[in-house]
């Protein structure tokens, strides 16, 4: 029961990752307000997961939706220790994409999570914690890609800044990036078949899957947790190892030309 006592607000987690991180948290002993723009699903979700979860309708570009999902916060619970930036759309069609595009993915990615930030730490007591969601397509190139890239390198460059600002308040700012994770859109791609997600995602990843969303929630919960007092301002890769490959794939250089004499050779 790592968090028994705290309460955590998990922006986007009516579904898919943010939903796994407050079911880890609620696990845990917290007390969670889930957070999203389906009021109909995240009721019932509230209601499935029990006493101690309650949910708030807000969405994220709009700031009264953010103070009402705090003060509901409060009413509820009586405090906040924990806020998750989780909230994320990934529209993105690269160079094409239009202004309005650009604009309404870093409005919800990036700016929200700064907004959600600047306004729960009027709330955050001495040893409070925000985590930044960020994610691998924020480290390194992809073709055909901008916007979901270009929003999570900014969420790695915020949580710095706001740690080093935060710091003297005793609040923590730690950023935990995922690479290929088992949700909606991975589920999209794949049929729904999590077998066949593990087979592409193992050429990718050291570890030989796709990650699961609970994977990722622990590692959230322990940074939340006291055993992490001592950890500000850095990203936490949860990745199966896909940041350790370099473009080889972790590859000899013997194999990829052996594998391109047998093409050839076809």
């Amino acid at each position: 029961m790592m968090l028994e006592g705290k309460v955590a607000i998990i922006s986007g987690s009516t579904q898919g990752l943010g939903l796994d991180i407050a079911r880890q948290m609620l696990d845990a002993g917290a007390k969670v307000m889930l957070v999203g723009r389906n009021a109909q699903a995240g009721r019932a979700l509230a209601a499935e997961l029990g006493q101690g979860c309650a949910f708030s309708a807000c969405d994220v570009e709009i700031d009264q939706d953010i103070d009402d999902c705090i003060d509901n916060t409060l009413a509820c619970f009586g405090r906040i220790d924990v806020l998750v930036n989780n909230a994320c759309i990934y529209a993105d069609q690269g160079l094409e994409s239009s202004r309005a595009q650009w604009l309404q993915t870093l409005n919800v990615n990036l700016v929200s999570a700064a907004i959600f930030t600047q306004k729960v730490v009027l709330h955050l007591p001495h040893d409070g914690v925000v985590i930044n969601v960020g994610s691998t397509g924020g480290k390194f190139g992809a073709a055909g890609r901008a916007l979901y890239p270009a929003s999570k390198a900014g969420i790695l460059q915020l949580t710095r800044n706001l740690a080093v600002t935060l710091a003297p308040q005793g609040i923590r700012v730690l950023s935990v990036s995922p690479a290929w994770t088992w949700s909606p859109s991975v589920a999209d791609f794949s049929g729904g078949d999590i077998g066949l997600a593990d087979e592409v995602g193992a050429m990718f990843h050291p570890l030989g899957r796709v990650g699961r969303g609970e994977e990722i929630g622990k590692v959230i919960t322990f940074l939340c947790s006291s055993g992490a007092s001592w950890m500000t301002g850095v990203d936490i890769p949860v990745d199966g190892g896909f940041s350790i490959l370099g473009p080889d794939q972790g590859i000899s250089p013997r194999t990829w030309f052996k594998q391109h004499r047998t093409l050839k050779s076809e």
